[in-house]
């Protein structure tokens, strides 16, 4: 790094923060502790989400204890409970209270209509062909019926009816199971194959009918429903959407986490996957689903045209020699002439330090000149090459802050897995005692996704001249942020691998321990104040009065 950027003085902690940022334990059921947000941005501030990542296990758990309660309550069985739990999305309260308003009403809406008496004295059962069938008392084996599908002759039994006295042979049974479950979770809420009979199928009746089926795979289908049933049908919970993860979110405000809908509301899985709750898209917050929506359409849609303009290597502006970015800071050397220069704009490295007063400039965006003289042809040309930089210019600044999150969580994989004991044998500190360094590398992939989303606001919040002055404050915050970032990504990428290749005292390490934490406390409340800023839409940002028609 240059030594404009060496200089850490103002950030080094104290030693109570470094003990307290240490031997924290975190709430992993938070994904927004009120601590860190709670003042911030007054009674807007973005509301605590409380949400818990619960595995198989876990949701059949759950699952089971809903039903036991709906049981206890309305005194039925658990196959009906389960049902009438799924219609009103596994809301015990509603289940209970629409019950008791109109008990013969619910029943109807779940098929759980009155069953026929298979015990009492045989009696003619309607079939829907106008004509009729037998049921005796216990339809004993060697009473015979007939299928009301395929017409053979059977021994009816009171396993071969829903309980409505519509009889159906073993193979046309297994045929009707074996279709349904193979259509998808629809299957649950499954009625009487007699097209005029709304009684719903018992749970019971299909493992005596699917037990014995050539594919044992569909019955192992169904029990799946089941239980994913308690996740795929109510609203407080949804399934964790990285590949291969079969965990779930639940959060007991479901819909309305977050407050109002044009805010993103971010969860982490325990499997370490963050999504927003309500597009499962990847994390995005403090940008709105919309605004995420618009995005990545657009980038589908012209990724490809910018292949040629986004390669993988950029020439050093000195030499030219072709570099390839291979770490998350934005400070590259070139190996050939040694070189200095920002990834970003290929500027000079040293006009980028904080002593030169560049602030990363690089972030912002100019309009190209509307120059006098130009035909229209010239003028739509321009302005057509004017939008593709435009858009160019976002668009690389987005995917690179993606690309280097993605580094930031591979090095946290590698010193979790192999150099944190490495450095702790060197510096004869248990692993324990390192959390720092883990810490600094999430607050690091953190800022890395929050900056990222930071670019696809800026192409859509700020297009026109009204809200020049929020851009223009908005523009200075990202490049700050990014300014703070790199510090905090230098220390961990560049100083950081000296402890594991050179000779260094403890009394070193102890002061760059009180480094790194102060820079990740400090980056860590810089982009706090960004996001919870960027929902509220930067409130304390107006025109100066007599400036762009502002009022003051």
């Amino acid at each position: 790094m240059s030594d404009s950027d060496a200089s850490y003085d103002d950030y080094y902690a104290t030693d109570d923060s470094v003990d307290a940022m240490s031997g924290s334990d975190v709430d992993e059921d938070l994904v927004l502790d009120e601590e860190t947000f709670g003042d911030v941005g007054g009674e807007e501030a973005f509301k605590q989400v409380e949400y818990r990542s619960l595995d198989a296990c876990d949701v059949r758990a759950r699952q089971d204890d809903a039903v036991a309660r709906v049981t206890a309550v309305l005194q039925i069985s658990s196959p009906d409970a389960t049902a009438l739990l799924r219609k009103h999305k596994w809301n015990v309260h509603l289940v209970n209270d629409a019950w008791f308003a109109d008990e013969a009403g619910g029943r109807e809406k779940v098929g759980l209509v009155e069953e026929i008496d298979l015990t009492k004295k045989a009696s003619s059962v309607p079939a829907t062909n106008g004509a009729t069938q037998s049921s005796n008392g216990n339809d004993a084996p060697g009473m015979p019926t007939t299928c009301l599908v395929c017409f053979e002759s059977f021994e009816g039994t009171p396993k071969t009816t829903c309980g409505c006295g519509h009889h159906f042979c073993r193979v046309c049974w297994g045929g009707y199971l074996e279709t349904a479950i193979n259509d998808g979770p629809s299957c649950l809420d499954l009625r009487c194959p007699d097209t005029t009979c709304a009684r719903r199928v018992p749970e019971a009746l299909v493992p005596e009918f699917l037990s014995k089926t050539t594919d044992p795979t569909v019955l192992e289908k169904y029990n799946t429903f089941r239980w994913r049933s308690f996740v795929d049908d109510n609203p407080k919970a949804v399934w964790c959407v990285a590949p291969g993860c079969e965990r779930a979110i639940v959060s007991e405000r479901g819909a309305d986490a977050g407050g109002t809908a044009a805010r993103a509301v971010d969860v982490q899985c325990a499997c370490g996957f963050s999504f927003c709750w309500r597009c499962k898209e990847d994390a995005h917050r403090p940008v709105p689903c919309a605004t995420v929506n618009k995005w990545l359409i657009k980038n589908s849609a012209e990724s490809e045209n910018l292949s040629w303009i986004l390669a993988n290597t950029k020439p050093c502006p000195k030499c030219k020699r072709p570099i390839e970015k291979t770490s998350g800071c934005m400070h590259m050397t070139c190996s050939q002439c040694k070189h200095d220069f920002c990834w970003m704009c290929l500027e000079n490295w040293s006009d980028h330090g904080e002593r030169t007063g560049g602030y990363y400039a690089c972030n912002r965006y100019d309009r190209a000149k509307n120059e006098p003289g130009f035909s229209e042809a010239d003028k739509k040309r321009q302005a057509a090459k004017s939008s593709l930089e435009r858009y160019t210019h976002y668009y690389e600044r987005w995917a690179a802050h993606g690309s280097s999150q993605k580094k930031a969580l591979s090095d946290f994989e590698l010193w979790e897995e192999k150099k944190l004991k490495k450095l702790g044998d060197l510096q004869n500190t248990p692993v324990t005692q390192l959390s720092f360094i883990p810490h600094a590398l999430t607050q690091i992939a953190e800022c890395r996704r929050v900056l990222k989303w930071t670019y696809g606001f800026g192409y859509y919040h700020f297009d026109s001249e009204a809200d020049l002055v929020k851009k223009e404050f908005f523009e200075f915050t990202q490049a700050d942020a990014e300014v703070t970032l790199e510090r905090l990504t230098a220390a961990v990428e560049v100083e950081l691998e000296t402890f594991l290749s050179e000779e260094r005292t403890v009394e070193e390490f102890q002061e760059f321990r009180g480094k790194l934490a102060g820079l990740t406390s400090v980056t860590a409340k810089y982009f706090t104040t960004l996001v919870v800023e960027m929902e509220a839409g930067f409130p304390g940002v107006r025109p100066v009065e007599g400036e762009g028609g502002g009022d003051g």
